[in-house]
């Protein structure tokens, strides 16, 4: 149960962070720091699909209500939920995932890391900002603004994992 409780207090943080932190930088008009796919990737390798499909929808709807953005994290956090069980599958060791360990850097290693979270950080954030023109005409705009923007959400991503999380037993 307290397991449970944990997921919600990191549900709450993240929420914090993205709206009330990361959303109001003002770095430039095409980065936008998002650490919400964090929450969504550090879930348990063993959580069900559809589970994953309904707390990033609740994540979404949350940051979407305080952020005013209609919809936009919403749809992309979905997509990324969608998306992990295949990326983790592409990517998992020869022995499989061991249920004891989390979907982080410290438990899983800084290569498997950078690709798993790398390629979702990817998707999430093309996703978001294609939507958010909703104009394949302005292909250039988006990778303008996804490419900045999901580098730096990586580093940040790393930075707070290694702020607020600590290697498993």
């Amino acid at each position: 149960m307290t397991r449970f409780y944990i997921f919600i207090f990191r549900f709450l943080i993240f929420v914090f962070l993205q709206v009330f932190i990361f959303n109001q930088l003002e770095i430039n008009p095409y980065v936008h720091i998002m650490v919400s796919p964090l929450y969504i990737m550090l879930l348990p390798f063993d959580i069900s699909v559809i589970r994953l499909l309904f707390i990033s929808f609740f994540l979404g709807i949350f940051i979407d209500a305080l952020s005013n953005t209609f919809g936009l994290h919403t749809s992309a956090l979905v997509l990324l939920a969608y998306f992990r069980p295949f990326v983790f599958r592409w990517f998992a060791p020869r022995d499989g995932y061991d249920s004891i360990k989390n979907p982080s850097i410290f438990d899983m290693g800084n290569k498997w890391f950078v690709f798993t979270f790398g390629s979702l950080v990817i998707v999430h954030h093309f996703w978001f900002f294609a939507i958010e023109s909703f104009s394949i005409s302005e292909i250039l705009l988006i990778l303008q603004k996804t490419i900045p923007s999901a580098l730096l959400s990586f580093i940040v991503c790393v930075i707070l994992q290694t702020l607020l999380l600590k290697k498993s037993k």
